[in-house]
């Protein structure tokens, strides 16, 4: 039995009551295992084997690149990523060389999988680098890869550092698919999180790529950021529909200054109280379905006809470490310090800091820190969660096909606690052999999927903390 069509649904009212009663902290689930079980035992040579299982096993099946390119003028005061605040053009450049040096490495492990089917430049800020350097980097990957005109091939573009002639640059060397940050365009907001840009620079930058034929555009924004209003964001939300982007992400942000200590500058008492925070994100997420925008997974939407939309209705909608996707790709590698990659059944971190990714290069090492090699179990709930992740649907069908496992034999437990949970109970469908999220559950579809999570359940009590629902 194949998963069912998904069909574009009503779903009920998201009240700030129901938010409050689902709001939990859980994993996203951009992978299974989760990062936070990565392992630094996993060294080079754990990396070395995965290649070769995935260059022997899947010759010729195409691959997923991620780029990290960490680098950052100066940090956004709410920033949660891995970044390198530097304007050195020497040290970028290094840098630069040194993920040629790790291409190559790659590439040499991997001779039967050179096809890619996407490629993404992440960061930091990828547009920090100028338009010479971007190209060179683009040449370095299809000297050891190929790229066909019809891959995904996108860039995180900061719009406070691109103009139209960025974007036409951009085009011209294959790059076919934008993401940029807005957060807010309240000017008070701005100045608070050190991230000053207009609306008119934003909506140069969107109708430039519609006209270089960018195939999609991405607008991203942040909720619960310092001197937030439910009117200004209001505004904000407007303003993006405005410029009709395909797809809108829609993010909380996450006062964490024991973590990030750069986040300190924020004061407390600025940042929208919980029952406004929770009212930004419902009201943004009504008027977003309310201008024709379909919501995917937690926080994403996207317009009806964009592929993501698309893949959610057909049920072949699939999730990694940059978010949703349609692409139905087996392996992704990561470059670059801090990448993430999902090669040969395992997943494989690299350094996080930059000394430690350069020396390991420099010393013609794979910059591997840690990572984990999946089993026979972690295998079957990956697959189980990102179905109910993405797809909202898993069955018995299916998991004997791909696994030779049933839900009511192999995850008895699990199923006894969903029966038994008047809290979750609004949010699925349980059959015999089947579990369906409710329109309602595929919002807080978080708290389904950590059910199913046999290594949270073995973690400490006292274990890594995990970001709330808003």
């Amino acid at each position: 039995m194949n998963a069912p069509s998904i069909q574009p649904v009503t779903v009920p009212d998201v009240t700030p009551e129901l938010v409050l009663r689902y709001d939990r902290p859980g994993p996203r689930y951009t992978s299974y295992p989760t990062a936070d079980r990565f392992t630094t035992d996993f060294g080079p040579e754990d990396y070395r084997a995965a290649l070769a299982r995935a260059n022997r096993e899947h010759p010729g099946e195409p691959l997923s690149l991620y780029f990290h390119l960490p680098f950052c003028e100066a940090l956004c005061s709410y920033c949660g990523c891995n970044v390198v605040v530097s304007k050195s053009e020497k040290t970028r450049r290094r840098y630069l060389d040194r993920l040629a040096e790790e291409v190559a490495m790659v590439a040499a492990q991997l001779p039967d999988r050179r096809l890619v089917s996407q490629l993404h430049l992440g960061g930091g800020t990828p547009n920090s680098y100028g338009d010479a350097e971007l190209a060179e980097l683009m040449q370095i990957v299809r000297r050891h890869f190929e790229v066909p005109e019809d891959a995904e091939v996108a860039i995180e573009v900061d719009p406070r550092h691109a103009d139209a002639a960025r974007i036409r640059h951009l085009r011209s060397i294959g790059f076919n698919r934008l993401s940029m940050g807005v957060q807010d365009f309240a000017p008070k907001v701005q100045t608070a999180i050190r991230r000053i840009t207009s609306f008119g620079r934003v909506r140069e930058l969107v109708e430039t790529a519609r006209a270089e034929g960018f195939v999609s555009v991405n607008l991203d924004l942040i909720y619960g950021l310092p001197y937030q209003t439910e009117p200004d964001f209001a505004r904000t939300v407007q303003k993006v529909i405005a410029l009709r982007p395909d797809r809108v992400a829609l993010y909380s942000f996450a006062w964490v200054p024991w973590v990030k200590p750069h986040q300190k500058v924020m004061e407390a008492e600025t940042l929208p109280d919980r029952d406004t925070k929770i009212g930004l994100f419902c009201d943004a997420r009504s008027t977003f379905l309310d201008a024709g925008y379909e919501a995917i997974g937690m926080d994403h939407f996207a317009l009806p006809e964009d592929e993501l939309a698309v893949a959610q209705r057909e049920g072949r909608l699939r999730r990694n470490f940059q978010g949703y996707t349609a692409m139905k790709v087996r392996d992704v590698v990561g470059f670059g310090m801090s990448a993430i990659g999902d090669i040969g059944g395992a997943y494989v971190a690299n350094a996080r800091q930059l000394n430690h990714y350069n020396k390991a290069i420099d010393a013609g090492e794979l910059p591997v820190a840690r990572g984990v090699a999946r089993d026979v179990d972690d295998e079957a709930r990956r697959w189980l969660i990102h179905e109910l992740m993405c797809n909202f649907h898993v069955d018995d069908a299916t998991l004997e096909r791909r696994f030779g496992l049933s839900l009511s034999r192999d995850f008895a437990g699990e199923l006894a606690e969903l029966r038994a949970s008047e809290d979750l109970a609004p949010l699925i469908d349980l059959g015999e052999d089947r579990v369906d999220v409710t329109p309602l559950g595929r919002l807080f579809v978080r708290n389904v999927a950590t059910i199913f999570d046999a290594r949270l359940r073995r973690s400490k009590q006292d274990g890594p903390l995990y970001s709330r629902m808003v």
